[in-house]
């Protein structure tokens, strides 16, 4: 235990245990002493240095020749180690059980953006250089990060994820770095940080410009030191850890803005890769569809479904602000509307269209740009045409407060026929709100 005999002699076991384990070890030693029978367990003790570790304490009776215990043998063996290897592997189990269900689909695609970015993944994942992932939500970053880890020396090994955006301010310490129990009101127990958890392996970023500011130049010091320090503690731990971040922010604004630092920025982009939005990879929306109508139709256990000419373009032709992830949602929705024979994209987008429309008839009402406004010279789809009609229709109703025939009406206000605008509304599936 690290005492010399002078120091322990007058001294009671109990004053070394740590307060939360002293009525738990005093009883199971009692229980050995008045059985007679050996006893063993595990408990906190005051070492030399005045701190509290872990140690695995034994008792062993020493009997004579009639069976009388003529003494006891105790022994403190240090499993300071072992306990914190536990520790970091059960917080690892809690990680790895976060991601069972989660769906880690290959890159799919072959258009000519996407190209570029698989031929960056291949020039950098041998290296262990910072990578900073460029794009719009839900265009797939985690799956660049992943297929950079796998490809890397470091694949052995996990690659954490961590959404920044999902993380309370007053948490960002203890969930990178960790906590010693009662460092802070809440803090029942010891935990691992995420960045030690990834010692030798990947820590994914996402959301990276949602870090707090008075974080980042702790969170620099690891990138640039390969130090931490669990919050309650008063010595550093080296982690060896590679970093993949990504935003959806432009963080040269943030950092003109003083809401990101210049030297984290700079750390963090070493190698940037920009990943393009789904509106730009138009031909990779096919092979997309079919691959996600594969994957949903297996895990909802439903048939197969017909992906025909018309709905794929549907799918084409529309903007996707929510990337792949909107794509995954209404192809899951289509194919539960559809369960059998050609899959019903009109039942599914026609609802999304309007939506859009409304956000811009909301927008133009506001005096903002509508997104869905295209330059003058642009030439519009058969789809873009009709939701600019849903649109500027939706719009004259709501003006003259649903009123069609007369002076005032809608009908008036577009220039048509009432009979023709009642058709129009009927084809476009407007209905007024209750």
């Amino acid at each position: 235990h690290g005492r010399a005999m002078d120091k322990v002699r007058g001294w009671g076991f109990a004053e070394i245990l740590h307060p939360d384990d002293r009525d738990r070890a005093l009883k199971i030693r009692q229980e050995g002493i008045s059985t007679g029978k050996p006893f063993e367990f595990e408990a906190r003790l005051l070492n030399r240095d005045g701190q509290y570790g872990w140690f695995l304490i034994r008792g062993l009776p020493l009997h004579d020749s009639h069976s009388s215990i003529v003494k006891w043998y105790g022994t403190c063996t240090d499993i300071e180690s072992r306990k914190q290897t536990e520790q970091a592997l059960q917080l690892e189990n809690a990680y790895l059980q976060e991601q069972v269900g989660r769906q880690f689909a290959e890159i799919v695609g072959q258009s000519p953006g996407l190209k570029k970015v698989l031929q960056q993944i291949e020039m950098v994942a041998a290296t262990d250089s910072s990578v900073l992932i460029l794009s719009e939500s839900g265009t797939g970053k985690e799956l660049v990060a992943r297929a950079i880890h796998d490809n890397s020396r470091r694949r052995d090994r996990h690659m954490v994820t961590v959404n920044c955006a999902s993380i309370p301010r007053e948490l960002f310490e203890s969930e990178f770095f960790g906590h010693t129990k009662g460092s802070f009101t809440g803090a029942l127990r010891d935990r691992v940080g995420r960045f030690q958890l990834a010692d030798k392996g990947t820590i994914f970023l996402d959301e990276v410009g949602e870090i707090p500011v008075e974080l980042q130049s702790k969170l620099l010091r690891v990138l640039q030191e390969g130090d931490l320090e669990r919050i309650g503690e008063d010595h550093a731990r080296h982690v060896d850890v590679r970093v993949i971040a990504a935003t959806n922010r432009d963080l040269t604004q943030e950092v003109e803005a003083g809401r990101f630092r210049k030297d984290l920025y700079y750390r963090l982009c070493v190698f940037p890769i920009y990943l393009p939005p789904l509106r730009e990879r138009r031909g990779d929306i096919a092979q997309l569809a079919a691959h996600l109508m594969k994957t949903t139709s297996e895990r909802l256990n439903f048939p197969k479904v017909q992906l025909t000419d018309q709905a794929l373009e549907l799918l084409s032709a529309y903007d996707w602000p929510g990337n792949i992830r909107e794509l995954q949602n209404v192809i899951e929705r289509a194919i539960i509307v559809t369960r059998s024979g050609p899959l019903r994209i009109d039942l599914v987008l026609g609802d999304t269209r309007k939506k859009t429309a409304r956000a811009a008839v909301a927008a133009a009402a506001s005096g903002q740009k509508a997104l869905s406004t295209a330059p003058t010279d642009a030439v519009l789809s058969v789809q873009e045409m009709e939701q600019r009609e849903y649109a500027n229709t939706l719009a004259a109703l709501t003006k003259s407060n649903w009123k069609i025939y007369g002076p005032g009406g809608a009908a008036e206000i577009l220039g048509t026929k009432p009979t023709t605008l009642a058709s129009r509304i009927k084809r476009l599936g407007i209905k007024r709100p209750s």
